[in-house]
């Protein structure tokens, strides 16, 4: 989410997200009759938001116009509150970052980290969920702790700062690999101890893919001063994810967030956690440093992260 990846954006990115944008635009299916109240939230078209991801499921996933998966679910309820048409535009990850800070969609899903370096260039939800710090781990075996870690073989997807993460751990080699698939066949093989990726990934892995024996294990957050010592190991840490907007879309980036956090209070994002494997207790309950990490930054100084069970 849950993507934590690099944030650079090559020029074939940016050509294939206007390329998509160019086909997708669709002026005449837009929506003929639109409140006042929904066209007041800024979208590039009056009534629709078009919404940058990559397939990445059970996060995102377009099927028959529609984007499915956990981030899909949550926008389609948060759309249908406001009256927007969801429209989607397929891309990279470095496709959707770049849509959104070009201002070339209105809004990307998909796990997509909160970090201080990101939101100067854009505007983040509140998030949605939070995403524990899991690992793929083949059955049997058991690692709770970093310094379980040490002189490892540890895997994760390239781009991910998980990278970082895993380079600072002692004797511990890195794999880095195109996609989840590539970790998982290793992991499976045995040429790989642990693999870190987005938990409702590994969960579903598990499901589709039993001759892998793998099962999911929760890192053990390093301590603060082990973070002090090693800076890299905050991303060890479990991490808030956000839907992320241009940073003049304020008007529905303050209406997304007022729908999400809503969903806490109703039960609905427990129930969306659920339908994909999660456990809500892992994934709707802020870490301490959440709060401290945005205020003063890109929220007031007494922002209260949602949660479930206030």
């Amino acid at each position: 989410m849950i993507r934590v990846r690099s944030l650079a954006v090559t020029l074939t990115t940016l050509l294939m997200i206007s390329t998509v944008a160019a086909c997708g635009s669709g002026g005449d299916d837009a929506p003929k009759n639109v409140s006042a109240k929904t066209a007041a939230l800024g979208t590039l078209t009056p009534g629709v938001i078009k919404v940058a991801v990559q397939p990445y499921a059970p996060y995102t996933t377009v099927q028959g116009g529609k984007i499915v998966g956990l981030d899909g679910d949550i926008l389609s309820y948060v759309a249908k509150k406001l009256g927007l048409q969801v429209e989607p535009q397929v891309t990279d990850f470095a496709g959707m970052l770049a849509g959104v800070q070009s201002r070339r969609v209105d809004i990307t899903i998909g796990g997509v980290a909160w970090s201080a370096e990101r939101q100067k260039q854009g505007l983040f939800t509140d998030p949605p969920y939070y995403s524990p710090p899991a690992m793929a781990v083949r059955s049997g075996k058991t690692y709770k702790t970093v310094d379980d870690l040490k002189g490892l073989n540890l895997g994760t997807v390239e781009g991910y700062v998980w990278v970082k993460s895993i380079q600072s751990v002692p004797g511990a080699k890195l794999h880095a690999y195109p996609d989840a698939t590539g970790v998982f066949d290793d992991l499976g093989a045995g040429r790989v101890d642990v693999g870190f990726l987005d938990p409702l990934i590994i969960i579903a892995a598990q499901k589709q893919r039993p001759e892998l024996k793998i099962k999911t294990e929760y890192l053990t957050p390093p301590t603060a001063a082990e973070v002090k010592a090693k800076p890299a190991y905050a991303y060890f840490q479990p991490y808030q994810t956000g839907f992320y907007l241009p940073k003049k879309a304020t008007r529905l980036e303050k209406a997304v967030s007022a729908q999400i956090d809503a969903m806490y209070t109703n039960g609905e994002m427990a129930e969306l956690v659920k339908k994909y494997g999660g456990d809500p207790e892992q994934f709707l309950k802020p870490a301490a440093d959440v709060a401290t990490a945005r205020r003063g930054v890109d929220r007031p100084g007494n922002w209260t992260p949602p949660s479930i069970g206030q």
